[in-house]
């Protein structure tokens, strides 16, 4: 019932706001053609896509999560379809989107590594995957906090992790990462555990 019914209903709520919009509008600024989106959620991002977006492919396990999106979805410049539940397992054939978008998805699904070998499979060659992520942090009090906090999280935020090295899983799947920008986002130093984040692009 929680992880089920709260989780989509509390992420929504938490992800909404002005300030990750804006790192949402730079993270989808080159999506272009057929795009992938996994963990597409709400639909927050669905505002951002630049008008070369001609399709957008949603990977969401969530039927709250999707059912929630129902009115972004409506109003996207692109059409949106629900493709699969499980970006571990891509049903789509190989080399057959432009690009592909990850926001605040890499620390929930279960096995990361295996899901950025799907995406990378998925893409055309020299196709990107646009990334928004929080993961861990730089600092030592911060990593700290974030090791201790995790099991916590894992279990009240629906399998989300604290301590993800976000470039590093890119690397490791074969990902060249370009333009990477990492920061803790604005906002009291009691949330950086929750507040790191990476952005930018990664080449197959």
């Amino acid at each position: 019932m929680w992880t089920e019914h709260v989780v989509p209903r509390l992420v929504d709520l938490s992800l909404r706001g002005d300030q990750v919009g804006e790192y949402r509008v730079a993270t989808c600024a080159g999506l272009h053609g057929r795009v992938l989106e996994i963990g597409f959620g709400s639909g927050l991002n669905t505002r951002c896509y630049p008008a070369e977006v001609a399709s957008v492919s949603a990977v969401e396990p969530s039927d709250v999560g999707w059912r929630l999106s129902e009115r972004r979805r409506a109003t996207s410049t692109a059409p949106v379809q629900r493709t699969g539940l499980d970006g571990q397992r891509l049903t789509e054939d190989d080399a057959s989107f432009d690009t592909a978008l990850s926001t605040f998805t890499l620390c929930t699904i279960q096995d990361a590594p295996r899901a950025l070998a799907e995406v990378r499979r998925v893409l055309v060659p020299g196709g990107r995957l646009h990334f928004l992520e929080h993961g861990l942090g730089p600092d030592p009090a911060v990593r700290t906090w974030q090791r201790r906090l995790d099991p916590v999280q894992r279990r009240i935020a629906g399998g989300c992790h604290l301590t993800r090295d976000v470039p590093g899983l890119l690397e490791a799947a074969g990902f060249t990462v370009e333009g990477l920008e990492q920061d803790y986002l604005p906002g009291p130093g009691l949330a950086r555990p929750w507040t790191y984040v990476y952005s930018g692009r990664a080449r197959c």
